[in-house]
């Protein structure tokens, strides 16, 4: 008899027990919906950055490295004369070259200088002049760091605004409030690279021409991207 009355005040938690799942798969799920927005600025173009380079072929590594390291060591000395205008040392690359019946016949030997300035005159003529020895490899004309993160900010703020607006117009289509589950906030915006075609040096007697620059504008563009939930 105890047994019996134990069995039927245990039928109830089994029953609730063995429905619980069904109530789980029955209920409804939110509404989820995935949206995004984007907006960009515009950032001045107030830094410049060049790449310059000496090469040279001969028949032994070693006298290239004379030529070579000379040439960087006389443009390091002008660069160096600019106050306005940062130098860095770059790569330094050495091979071979392959003749007949894969036979060594030379080497060729490159080192790059890596130039910038917010002054485009002064990095201007500093390239007009180097030019006499040196070859230019590129040129580009982007944001300072500076300028890219106020422009920046800017974007990712204007993106933020427009998602939740594009948020609002979809929930209030519908009928219903939201709320935001998740963000996520990406960048973009570099400015193109500007080729410089690769000549041969320029006499020395030559009078050596700044470099023609165009700063210009970079658009800066921020992507926010996320899920909002429909309030039931």
């Amino acid at each position: 008899m105890k047994a019996l009355i134990a069995l039927r005040h245990a039928l109830p938690v089994l029953a609730l027990l063995s429905a619980s799942p069904a109530l789980a798969t029955t209920a409804e799920r939110p509404t989820t919906i995935e949206l995004a927005a984007e907006a960009s600025r515009p950032a001045a173009n107030d830094l410049a950055r060049a790449t310059v380079f000496a090469e040279a072929t001969g028949a032994t590594p070693g006298e290239l490295g004379k030529r070579v390291n000379g040439l960087i060591a006389d443009g390091l000395k002008m660069a160096r004369s600019y106050g306005n205008v940062r130098v860095q040392s770059g790569a330094t690359h050495t091979h071979p070259v392959y003749g007949k019946g894969n036979r060594i016949e030379g080497w060729r030997m490159r080192s790059d200088l890596t130039l910038e300035s917010t002054d485009a005159a002064a990095l201007s003529e500093l390239l007009g002049k180097l030019q006499a020895s040196l070859g230019v490899a590129s040129l580009s004309m982007l944001p300072a760091a500076e300028t890219r993160r106020k422009a920046e900010t800017e974007a990712t703020l204007a993106a933020l605004a427009a998602f939740r607006e594009r948020a609002r117009v979809i929930a209030d289509a519908l009928g219903k409030p939201f709320r935001i589950r998740h963000l996520t906030v990406s960048s973009s915006g570099r400015p193109p690279l500007m080729p410089v075609m690769r000549a041969a040096p320029m006499a020395a007697d030559a009078a050596p021409p700044p470099l023609p620059l165009e700063a210009g504008e970079s658009l800066v563009s921020s992507t926010v991207a996320g899920q909002i939930e429909l309030i039931e």
